[in-house]
C-alpha cells in the first residue's frame, strides 16, 4: 500500500464527493459494476438523502424502464398506489424484488408529505422500455403523446385518429417476439404499418414543440414533460424496432447504441429542472467508448454517459464502482497487481478515491479478469475520465 493511494481516500459521503468537483454539477452519475446487489443500492440510498439535505438535489434517475417510472414518481409525489404495488409495477428488469429500492420509495414518500410541489422529490427511470430478449410495443407511449396533444389542440391538427392509430399498432405481441432479437425476419420494425407509425410519431412530437406556447398555457409543466417523455420514447422504440429488422452487420452496435441514447436523452431531460442523481452501470455512465465482443463480433459505440458528458461539460460527473468480492457469485479477494486489488488493500469496508492521485500507486496495474461475466471489473487504462472511484470491499449475498 503507497502513502499516495491512502492520501487520495475519502469516505462516501456528499462532502467528500463535492470535495472532488470542481461546482455542483446538474447530473452527478453514480455507477455500479454489476447490478442486484444491494449493498450498492443502500449505498445509493445513503448518498441521495445526503446530496438531497446538503445539496440540493431533488431527482434520482435509475436504469429501469421509463414508462414504468412514472408508477414510482406518482406514488412518492401524491401517494397513488400502495408499496407493494409499486415497485411491482415501477421497476423494469425484476429491480423491484430489491429490498434497497423499496427502501427507496419508501423514504422518498415519506420525505414528501406534507411538502409543497415545488419541493418534492423526484423518481424517474432512465432506460428505454426495453429488455435483453426483446423491446415493448410502443402502444403507451404512442397512445399517450396522441391523447395529450388530442386533448389541447384542434383534431385538424393532428396526423391520424386513435383509431387508426390503434389499428395501425396491431397486437402487442407483434412487437415483443422474443425471436426477433435473434432472427431480423420476425421483427414488425419494417412492416408498412411500423414506417407508417413512425412518420406519425414524427409528425406529433414536431406538433408538441410547435404549439410549446399554447401547451404551456393550457398544461402543468408536469403534464408538459411527460408528453416529450412520450415523444421520446414512441420515437426511440419505432426506431429500435427498425433496427432490429435490419440485417446488416451493424445491426447489435447500433441496437446497443440507440439504447444508450434513448438514456441519454432522459437524462438530458432531467437535468433541465435541477441537479439529479444518476445511478445506472458503469458501462451506461462512463465517458469512454464502450466496446463488447457479441456472437465473436466487436461491437463499439458511445455510452448515455459519454452522450450526456459531452452536452454537459463539467455539468455531468461520473463516480465508478468497483467492488473487492462478490463470494456468491465466485469473485474472490482481487489480485493485487490490480486496481481493486490495491483498493481491497485499504482499511475500511468502503472509500471514495481521488483518481487524479492514482498515478503513482497504479503503477503498472493489470485489468481485473472476472470469472463472473455479471461483474464487468475497472480498467486502469480509464481512470483519467473518472471523477472518483467509490469502492466497496465485500458484497454479501443479497437476502
Amino acid at each position: 500500500m503507497t502513502s499516495d493511494l491512502v492520501d487520495a481516500t475519502h469516505p462516501v459521503d456528499a462532502a467528500a464527493v463535492m470535495g472532488l468537483l470542481p461546482n455542483r454539477p446538474r447530473l452527478l452519475a453514480l455507477g455500479e459494476p454489476t447490478h442486484g446487489e444491494d449493498v450498492l443500492l443502500h449505498l445509493r440510498n445513503d448518498l441521495f438523502r445526503q446530496l438531497v439535505e446538503r445539496e440540493g438535489y431533488r431527482t434520482i434517475a435509475v436504469e429501469s424502464d421509463c414508462m414504468m417510472g412514472l408508477v414510482v414518481d406518482d406514488h412518492i409525489t401524491s401517494g397513488a398506489g400502495t408499496l407493494d404495488e409499486v415497485v411491482e409495477a415501477g421497476f423494469s428488469h425484476g429491480f423491484g424484488a430489491s429490498e434497497a429500492n423499496r427502501e427507496l420509495v419508501r423514504w422518498m414518500r415519506a420525505h414528501n408529505e406534507g411538502l409543497p410541489a415545488a419541493e418534492r422529490l423526484r423518481f424517474a427511470g432512465i432506460d428505454g422500455p426495453l429488455e435483453m430478449t426483446h423491446a415493448a410495443s410502443p402502444r403507451q407511449a404512442l397512445t399517450a403523446l396522441h391523447d395529450h396533444l388530442a386533448a389541447r389542440v384542434g383534431a385538424d391538427l393532428l396526423p391520424c385518429t386513435a383509431e387508426v392509430l390503434d389499428r395501425l399498432l396491431g397486437a402487442d405481441d407483434r412487437w415483443t417476439d422474443p425471436a426477433a432479437m435473434a432472427d431480423p425476419a420476425r421483427s414488425a420494425g419494417r412492416t408498412p404499418e411500423a414506417e407508417r407509425l413512425r412518420l406519425i410519431a414524427d409528425d406529433l412530437v414536431a406538433l408538441l414543440d410547435a404549439q410549446t406556447p399554447h401547451l404551456l398555457a393550457v398544461s402543468s409543466r408536469d403534464e408538459w414533460d411527460r408528453a416529450r417523455l412520450y415523444g421520446r420514447t414512441a420515437t426511440g422504440l419505432l426506431r429500435y424496432h427498425s433496427c432490429m429488422a435490419d440485417t446488416s452487420p451493424s445491426r447489435m452496435a447500433r441496437l446497443v447504441g440507440l439504447r444508450d441514447s434513448m438514456m441519454a436523452a432522459n437524462l438530458l431531460a432531467l437535468a433541465e429542472r435541477g441537479p439529479v442523481l444518476a445511478h445506472a452501470h458503469n458501462g451506461h455512465l462512463q465517458r469512454d467508448e464502450s466496446s463488447m465482443r457479441m456472437g465473436g463480433l466487436p461491437l463499439r459505440w458511445w455510452s448515455a454517459g459519454a452522450i450526456v458528458g459531452a452536452h454537459l461539460g463539467d455539468g455531468y460527473a461520473f463516480l465508478a464502482t468497483a467492488l473487492g468480492t462478490i463470494r456468491h457469485r465466485g469473485v474472490d479477494t482481487p489480485p493485487p497487481g490490480t486496481l481493486e486489488g490495491l483498493l481491497y488493500a485499504l482499511p475500511g469496508d468502503r472509500c471514495l478515491v481521488d483518481p487524479r492521485r492514482l498515478g503513482a500507486a497504479l503503477g503498472n496495474a493489470e485489468p481485473r479478469v472476472s470469472p463472473y461475466y455479471g461483474y464487468a471489473p475497472l480498467d486502469p487504462a480509464h481512470t483519467d475520465n473518472y471523477d472518483g472511484i467509490v469502492f466497496v470491499k465485500d458484497a454479501p449475498p443479497t437476502p
